[in-house]
C-alpha cells in the first residue's frame, strides 16, 4: 500500500519564483533589515537555528503569491541548508512561521497599517513591526503582539520580545557611515547590540589600550610582531 504524502506535490523553493519583481522604493527598506539582520548574526555567531530574511517572499498558499516584508525573523528552522541559501521562504517545507515581520514605510504606502497588517494577523505571525521614518507627530517605531488573532501594540522604546529574548528599539547612530535613526536589537538590559563598524572601531581601541599599557611597562609593542 503506497503512502501518500499531501506536501510533496505541493511545489518547492527551487520552483517558486524567489521575488515579486517590485523594486524597493526607499533605500532605508533594505539598509534596516540588513542592519537587523548583521546584528543578529553577531549576537548569534554559534546558533544555527535562525534565519532572517530580508525583501524576501514567504509562500503560505500554493495557489496565491507571496507576501514580501521588508524583513522577518524565524526561529527554530535552519540557518541556510548549502551555499546557494534560500531562494523563498515556504512554509509547507519549512514548518515554522516567521515569528517577526518588518515593515518599513515608504512615502507610498504598501498597505503596512491595513492589508499586510490583517493577512500578518491571520497568519498568526506573533510580532508585526512597522517604521515608517516621516512621522511627526505620531510615533516612527509601531511594535504589535498578536492577542487572541488580533495585533495590540506595545508601548516603549525598545520594547522587549521575550519569545526572541531581545529586545528592538530604534536610536540615532551610524551604519555604513551614514548618521541617522537606525533600528536595533537590544539586550534585557536596555544596551544595544553594536554594528559591525562599532565593534571594529572598539576592537581598535582595546588594542590600542593594550599597546599604551605594554609601553608604559617599558615594552615596545612592535617588537611582539
Amino acid at each position: 500500500m503506497l503512502n501518500y504524502d499531501p506536501l510533496a506535490c505541493l511545489p518547492s523553493s527551487e520552483e517558486l519564483p524567489d521575488s515579486d519583481d517590485t523594486p524597493v522604493d526607499n533605500e532605508l527598506q533594505d539598509l534596516i533589515p540588513g542592519l537587523l539582520k548583521a546584528l543578529l548574526a553577531m549576537a548569534w555567531p554559534e546558533r544555527m537555528d535562525w534565519f532572517f530574511g530580508v525583501d524576501m517572499g514567504i509562500y503560505y498558499d500554493p495557489d496565491l503569491p507571496p507576501i514580501v516584508p521588508d524583513g522577518f525573523l524565524s526561529l527554530g528552522v535552519e540557518r541556510f541548508y548549502d551555499e546557494n541559501l534560500r531562494p523563498s521562504y515556504v512554509l509547507w517545507e519549512e514548518k515554522k512561521l516567521p515569528i517577526l515581520a518588518l515593515e518599513v514605510v515608504s512615502k507610498t504606502y504598501r498597505g503596512e497599517y491595513s492589508t499586510k497588517k490583517a493577512e500578518y494577523a491571520r497568519l498568526g505571525i506573533l510580532y508585526y513591526v512597522v517604521y515608517n521614518p516621516f512621522r511627526r507627530r505620531k510615533p516612527r517605531l509601531e511594535v504589535y503582539k498578536l492577542v487572541n488573532n488580533s495585533y495590540e501594540l506595545h508601548d516603549g522604546n525598545p520594547v522587549w520580545l521575550p519569545e526572541i529574548d531581545l529586545g528592538i528599539g530604534i536610536e540615532r547612530g551610524t551604519y555604513l557611515g551614514i548618521p541617522r535613526e537606525w533600528m536595533y536589537w537590544y539586550n534585557q538590559q536596555g544596551q544595544r547590540l553594536l554594528t559591525p563598524e562599532e565593534k571594529a572601531q572598539q576592537a581598535q581601541q582595546e588594542v590600542q589600550v593594550l599597546r599604551e599599557r605594554l609601553r608604559s611597562l617599558g615594552v615596545d609593542p612592535d617588537s611582539l610582531i
